[in-house]
């Protein structure tokens, strides 16, 4: 049996050979702690020294300003947390995005139990943020706002360096969770001019349970974890260096490929739009239709359970409908219905994204099997009439 056609790089990604290599000496029998005073201890610290400079120089930031983090919502939970406990008090104001990653949108409401104001600024129908809605939302007791640099379940992408621009006139900071777009899209922090970025490691062929969060020299955090001085004293815990490894050589080879992944997956994500839009006219694009990642792609078939299409393609392409899937149904997207989708648009929609590993063939097969099982439900429901 031939494996299906993985089009879900947006939850995970593949570890890449190269990434595999890098880590290898570092896997079966390896000692070394990077806190040790020996020679297998600084063999360790030099690693994560050089895995330090690899992520710090994809953002352009200072080696100093990388903590690492055991993913992305640990790092998300770092910089939202860590910024109230160190500048905030109850009473001060958060704001957010209504179509943040629950990372985000659970840190912020762990904070408002702790008595913090939280206000969530609403995005458009293509999924963005008007920076005009942010300004309207700040004020004097701002201090810290988190807009995600791109959905994960649409691709749309914000314009982080004018809501920063803005977010900084009042004296506040900007966090910005770009997991879904290192390796995908320029993630400089001078580009988006964010305080805070959260990466997570996996989302860019590192792999599972490493990230990082790059801060802006000067701004202090309350850590999340206490304990000895690792990380600067801003992240206790003994480093996972193997993993640390991969996610070095996994920021140099994002670094590396990023213009040839911009062309070659943005123009496979649009041969991909096109074939199903030709075989189901009546598909609607979720999400930005230019402002978006190069590689996603998420389409809403009026009519279909998204959870019912996933069964039926689940043997021949690996896919997500960005909702939560119980017993056949897939309840509406949070993120489409504050898009202004209905319940049934939002229920019905199937998330697509690719990767460096995504080929024409993958492309060709994915929609005939996609829109053939499209197909097969509205004869399925004409029959139930």
């Amino acid at each position: 049996m031939n494996e299906p056609i993985y089009l879900d790089y947006n939850a995970t990604t593949p570890l890449d050979p190269a990434v595999f290599e890098a880590m290898a000496p570092y896997l079966p029998g390896y000692v070394g702690n990077p806190s040790s005073d020996h020679l297998y201890g600084h063999r360790a610290r030099a690693a994560v020294g050089l895995a330090r400079q690899r992520v710090a120089a994809l953002f352009g930031a200072a080696p100093h300003e990388v903590i690492f983090t055991g993913g992305g919502s640990e790092a998300n939970n770092l910089a939202i947390k860590g910024i109230a406990s160190k500048f905030g008090a109850p009473g001060d104001q958060l704001i957010c995005s209504a179509v943040e990653h629950p990372s985000v949108a659970e840190s912020h409401q762990f904070l408002v139990r702790q008595g913090y104001r939280l206000t969530i600024v609403p995005v458009d129908r293509d999924g963005r943020v008007d920076p005009a809605h942010v300004a309207a939302a700040l004020t004097g007791r701002t201090i810290l706002v988190s807009i995600m640099h791109a959905n994960n379940e649409v691709g749309t992408l914000q314009p982080i360096r004018a809501i920063a621009h803005l977010v900084h006139a009042r004296g506040g900071l900007l966090h910005t969770d770009a997991a879904q777009t290192v390796g995908k899209v320029p993630v400089t922090r001078d580009m988006l001019d964010a305080d805070l970025i959260s990466i997570a490691g996996h989302k860019f062929s590192a792999p599972m349970g490493v990230g990082a969060l790059i801060v802006r020299s000067g701004i202090q955090l309350e850590p999340l974890i206490h304990g000895a001085g690792h990380e600067g004293g801003r992240r206790a815990g003994t480093e996972n260096v193997p993993g640390l490894v991969g996610l070095g050589a996994a920021a140099a080879l994002a670094a590396y490929r990023l213009p040839e992944y911009q062309d070659r997956i943005g123009a496979l994500r649009d041969r991909l739009q096109e074939r199903i839009l030709e075989r189901v006219p009546a598909a609607m694009l979720n999400g930005h239709p230019v402002e978006r990642l190069p590689n996603t792609l998420n389409l809403s078939f009026p009519g279909i359970n998204a959870a019912a299409l996933l069964a039926a393609v689940r043997d021949r392409v690996a896919c997500s409908t960005g909702s939560a899937c119980h017993a056949g149904q897939a309840t509406p997207s949070p993120v489409l219905l504050a898009m202004g989708r209905d319940e049934g648009l939002a229920a019905a929609a199937l998330r697509l994204s690719l990767g460096w590993r995504s080929t024409e063939q993958d492309v060709q097969q994915a929609a005939v099997a996609i829109t053939d099982a499209v197909h097969a439900l509205y004869g399925a429901a004409s029959v139930d009439r």
